[in-house]
């Protein structure tokens, strides 16, 4: 796998989410032309991408902040997990309260709580810009 794409409306707020979560910014483009517009399905695709990469270097995930055509919502701005398609990303994390709390600033929720699976995990979702779910795992031992 390459990469994962999000759509979001506030570039900038999801890329300051991301990067608190531990990943970098890789490079910024504007998108345009014939070529984009027949890779999407699209016409007149205009649209700013950050690529965000993860500290290892093997992971990465694509923003996009469409000006043209404008992005269309997708249903209730914050479905609820169980909603059919893409649902959540999830990162490894060494201090998931301090994560958690970090996030927070950036005006995360937690979308229910921090819990424990058996002796093994530390485990979350939060709910981030655009309503994007992460999940967070803290590894125990």
């Amino acid at each position: 796998m390459d990469n994962v794409g999000i759509v979001v409306d506030d570039l900038e707020a999801a890329i300051a989410f991301f990067v608190e979560l531990g990943m970098e910014l890789e490079g910024k483009a504007q998108i345009e032309g014939l070529w984009a517009d027949r890779t999407v399905g699209l016409d007149g695709v205009r649209c700013d991408i950050a690529m965000m990469r993860t500290p290892d270097g093997h992971g990465r995930l694509e923003l996009a902040k469409y000006h043209s055509p404008a992005a269309i919502g997708a249903g209730p701005h914050n479905p609820p997990h169980n909603t059919l398609g893409m649902h959540r990303v999830m990162f490894a994390v060494d201090d998931i309260e301090d994560v958690v709390a970090r996030l927070r600033t950036h005006g995360a929720e937690l979308v229910g709580e921090l819990a424990q699976y058996e002796d093994s995990y530390r485990l979350c979702y939060v709910r981030g810009p655009e309503g994007i779910i992460v999940a967070l795992a803290e590894q125990l031992s």
